[in-house]
């Protein structure tokens, strides 16, 4: 079922980005998945956004070289499906996905990075806001 394979996509990007995070933190994480399917410069799925990345020619992720590090960080990528943070994970994604609600808390941010790095990209997009332990963006409209 292709709804089930989003859930699990949306799912394992909080899981691996926010588990750590408060409900906001991994609702605000989600939220620039589904702000990046709506833009039109990202892929228009939850599972090809998430995955975005360069490949080599045989479809192999490059390493480093993804939209979200942990999908090729060379790591196993299998959460630990008996944990409290991946059923919190499932939720939180079940809720963003769900259209029950309608609340961007990034303020239409597109990208996000941890608080402790400065990546040479965020000087090219306007901060929305901070989040736990996340700082978002958006391009300038």
């Amino acid at each position: 079922m292709i709804l089930e394979t989003a859930l699990m996509c949306m799912a394992a990007n909080i899981y691996h980005e926010a588990k750590n995070q408060s409900m906001l933190g991994q609702f605000a994480v989600a939220q620039v998945v589904m702000n990046r399917v709506e833009d039109h410069r990202y892929p228009d799925t939850i599972c090809e956004v998430v995955k975005q990345g360069l490949t080599y020619r045989n479809g192999k992720v490059v390493i480093g070289k993804c939209q979200f590090s942990w999908y090729c960080d060379g790591k196993s990528d299998e959460p630990n499906r008996k944990s409290k943070a991946w059923s919190s994970a499932i939720r939180n994604a079940a809720i963003i996905m769900g259209e029950s609600i309608n609340l961007d808390v990034t303020d239409g941010a597109t990208h996000y990075h941890a608080s402790y790095v400065r990546p040479a990209w965020a000087k090219t997009k306007k901060r929305t806001t901070r989040i736990d332990k996340h700082i978002f963006y958006r391009w300038e409209k």
